[in-house]
């Protein structure tokens, strides 16, 4: 079966579905622990894990990462990692299915998000658990957050309010999509983001950021989630920079300190509420 979904899957991410390069020197791959977990989506699901570099942990946040051939390495690469250990979070990076070192699974990426979270909660039952995704990563997290997930809080940035509305930029792509929809009709309303995040549950709150003029994603995407979902979500727009790639751009100190400040107020909260 998997080898029927790579298929399915080349004239989408055909490009990116390469064998995984580790950016970590040797010394700081000891800091790392390789993981496997099992997803919903029919595949076995490869991870990393590290833990806080500070004295006192505040909470475990999971990384869901941009459609690319980094993969989770994305999130190594560009300093999130680094940010979010040094100031007080584990961290569980993952790969997507039929990403990096994960097995080509279906369609339902969402559910991958849900596994890499609920493994997050069973190795750090104790911490509160937040979700950062970018574009992909975070496209289908909007998903996720109506599906029964473990997240109690999370940013969801770049990310697309349809499938359609993320593919159009890619001709051959987006005539296999409305394939796609022809085969799987169910599929289609499934996994319609837009109309899906208007259930969704159990997150204190949602943070959405957005570029500005974004090459890949409508101006109004990050409104029509916020008006759409009914939980308290907040929206941050950026100017002038390349879609996910805001950690790049000169907007990085401002940027992370907006990832902190949710992270932050929000795990320390839940803290709260369980004492």
């Amino acid at each position: 079966m998997q080898w029927l979904y790579k298929l399915a899957k080349k004239p989408f991410f055909g490009n990116y579905m390469v064998s995984w390069r580790n950016p970590l020197s040797e010394t700081q791959r000891l800091e790392w622990k390789l993981i496997r977990f099992q997803s919903n989506s029919r595949a076995l699901l490869s991870g990393l894990v590290a833990e806080s570099k500070s004295t006192v942990t505040k909470g475990v946040i999971v990384l869901g990462h941009p459609m690319g051939k980094e993969a989770k390495g994305y999130f190594l690469k560009n300093g999130y990692t680094d940010l979010l250990r040094e100031n007080g979070y584990h961290v569980l990076i993952f790969d997507l299915n039929g990403f990096g070192e994960s097995q080509t699974g279906n369609f339902d990426y969402f559910e991958d998000i849900i596994s890499a979270g609920y493994e997050a909660k069973r190795r750090y039952p104790e911490y509160p658990l937040g979700y950062f995704g970018i574009s992909m990563g975070g496209q289908f997290a909007t998903i996720a957050f109506a599906e029964g997930h473990p997240f109690e809080f999370a940013i969801v940035e770049s990310a697309a309010n349809t499938l359609e509305d993320f593919w159009i930029h890619y001709p051959f792509a987006h005539k296999a999509l409305k394939l796609l929809y022809l085969l799987m009709p169910r599929y289609q309303k499934r996994i319609r983001m837009i109309d899906r995040i208007k259930k969704a549950n159990g997150l204190r709150k949602l943070l959405l950021i957005y570029i500005e003029n974004d090459a890949v994603i409508l101006d109004d995407a990050g409104k029509k989630f916020k008006e759409a979902c009914p939980l308290p979500t907040e929206l941050v727009i950026f100017k002038n920079a390349k879609h996910a790639e805001l950690a790049k751009s000169i907007h990085r100190d401002s940027y992370f300190k907006v990832i902190l400040d949710h992270f932050n107020a929000n795990s320390n909260l839940v803290v709260q509420c369980r004492n």
